[in-house]
């Protein structure tokens, strides 16, 4: 119904009225959304945001929730409230938006699953986070009316709207069980989602043994691998001597290889080059290098 207000209002203060409102917040009083899924990044792409403020200011203003202390807290826009700390202003433009807490999860994920680049650790620790408060919220999860169709489970929901599978948002839930250390190797690259998930169902203790073999050897289980190390934890009998045992074994593609410590030839690639593509990277330069001295053995004839 028409508010009480805009009873006495023309058409354009009728639009305007309805327009989100924004306001220049002070910085010093936005607090970060608590255990925020989503790394915010220093890198290349955060200086260039920063010259972008820096230019022209923030074209899109951040979303804030108002805390029960007076305080705001960022719910969409923490890459742009860096920026803008960056840059050395002090306040952001912001819409403040009236929500619970649950309800502020449910759009934080949401917003944050727009952008291009997204890590399996941010996905898993936000699918949790979105699934947990859908849980709380006693949401509705049958998309539809018909009495023929079966009530979805929240995972299937958040599987629609995200494009993954329901089996794939399971998988990713699965990775918040990994600790840390295992948790980079998958966002490296290094770990596929498969074998990860496997390797969710060992105990910290058994997981960091891995960790500490992995370093040993610098191979990563196969997804045979890690479901042999899952069976052996469930017995009880995954010592470090048969982690050891495990990772030992040759894989069923694996091949006579030079190992060359990822940390020892980091600086030597630029940083645009992902983990995935550092071999390919390292064949380039070699076939530079090989041409490089075969024009040197020419020119000496």
């Amino acid at each position: 119904m028409t508010g009480y207000d805009e009873l006495f209002m023309n058409d354009q203060e009728r639009v305007e009225n309805r327009l989100p409102k924004i306001y220049d917040i002070p910085l010093s009083e936005i607090d970060d959304f608590p255990d925020h899924p989503f790394k915010v990044r220093d890198d290349e792409d955060m200086l260039q945001l920063v010259e972008s403020v820096r230019e022209r200011g923030i074209i899109t203003p951040i979303t804030l929730r108002r805390k029960e202390d007076g305080r705001y807290e960022v719910v969409s826009g923490h890459r742009r409230k860096r920026a803008c700390e960056i840059a050395g202003l002090e306040t952001i433009p912001a819409e403040i938006k009236e929500l619970s807490r649950d309800e502020a999860i449910i759009l934080m994920v949401e917003s944050n699953l727009q952008r291009s680049v997204i890590l399996p650790s941010e996905k898993a620790f936000s699918y949790k986070m979105r699934l947990e408060a859908m849980k709380r919220q006693g949401q509705r999860t049958d998309l539809t009316s018909s009495p023929l169709e079966t009530k979805l489970r929240s995972s299937e929901v958040i599987a629609r709207e995200t494009g993954d599978s329901r089996a794939q948002v399971d998988r990713y839930i699965r990775l918040t069980e990994l600790i840390p250390e295992l948790l980079d190797l998958v966002d490296e690259g290094r770990i596929a989602l498969r074998p990860a998930v496997e390797l969710s169902y060992l105990n910290d203790i058994e997981q960091q043994d891995l960790v500490e073999e992995i370093g040993l050897t610098l191979a990563t289980p196969s997804h045979a691998q890690a479901i042999k190390m899952r069976n052996f934890s469930k017995e009880g009998k995954l010592t470090p001597e048969v982690i050891e045992s495990i990772m030992c074994e040759e894989k069923p593609n694996q091949r006579e290889k030079i190992n060359i410590r990822y940390e020892d030839a980091r600086r030597y690639i630029p940083s645009s080059v992902p983990y995935d593509k550092t071999g390919e990277f390292i064949l380039k330069v070699l076939e530079y290098y090989h041409r490089h001295l075969e024009r040197q053995r020419d020119d000496a004839r």
